[in-house]
């Protein structure tokens, strides 16, 4: 299983259970020491993780295609892709917004999400019982104002969703609606001491070991 983000708040959490639920994990990030970090997290908890650095904001299709292969070649199969990753510079009026950061934005939690899913297709398909879980922030949704570039990334990947699942059937395709969880890219939007509806990440990991045990209906 690959997931991206493996070291923000809520990629590790998974990533910590899904190894106590024995899956060989591999896990993406930008850090490499802080991978580090989340790999002995999952050796802590009795799984193992390969480690593959990548920045997602710099990363091209090549370099996709690149790590899919890789991950065939060292793992022998992938079953599931669970995208973690997001980019959230903070709350701006969209008038005001940097245009860097916005398109940065929209490129991580959007673009690419779906490139490093199109390279892994082939895997996907060849498990047999392949499955892409796309974490989803529903706050931009219900409050839709001064989220920019993050919040137009949330909304596009619902559509993704939607289209992945039709065009791909053999696949389980979810998007996973997570409820607000006490991470660093939420903590840009809300004061921590303000912030009491933010849940530990750790206490929302079960509807996500569900989707990929088998549970729920693509899309």
């Amino acid at each position: 299983m690959l997931v991206t983000g493996a070291y923000g708040g809520y990629g590790r959490a998974l990533a910590v259970d899904c190894a106590r639920a024995g899956a060989r994990l591999v896990l993406l990030g930008r850090n490499a020491r802080k991978l580090e970090r989340a790999a002995d997290a999952v050796e802590q908890a009795g799984g193992e993780a390969l480690l593959y650095p990548l920045d997602l904001e710099g990363a091209t299709p090549d370099d996709y295609a690149e790590l899919a292969a890789r991950v065939g070649e060292g793992a022998g199969r992938l079953d599931a892709l669970v995208h973690c990753a997001a980019h959230f510079p903070g709350l701006t009026p969209l008038e005001h917004s940097d245009p860097a950061a916005f398109a940065r934005a929209l490129h991580v939690g959007l673009t690419a999400r779906w490139w490093l899913t199109q390279a892994c297709l082939p895997l996907l398909r060849d498990s047999g019982a392949g499955r892409v879980v796309f974490a989803v922030d529903p706050g931009p949704r219900a409050f839709p104002a001064y989220w920019g570039g993050y919040g137009v990334a949330q909304r596009g990947l619902e559509a993704l969703v939607e289209t992945l699942a039709a065009e791909q059937p053999g696949l389980a395709v979810h998007a996973l609606h997570l409820p607000p969880l006490r991470t660093p890219l939420r903590a840009r939007a809300y004061a921590a001491d303000e912030d009491r509806l933010a849940r530990d990440p750790a206490g929302f990991t079960g509807p996500c070991l569900d989707l990929l045990a088998g549970g729920g209906e693509g899309a």
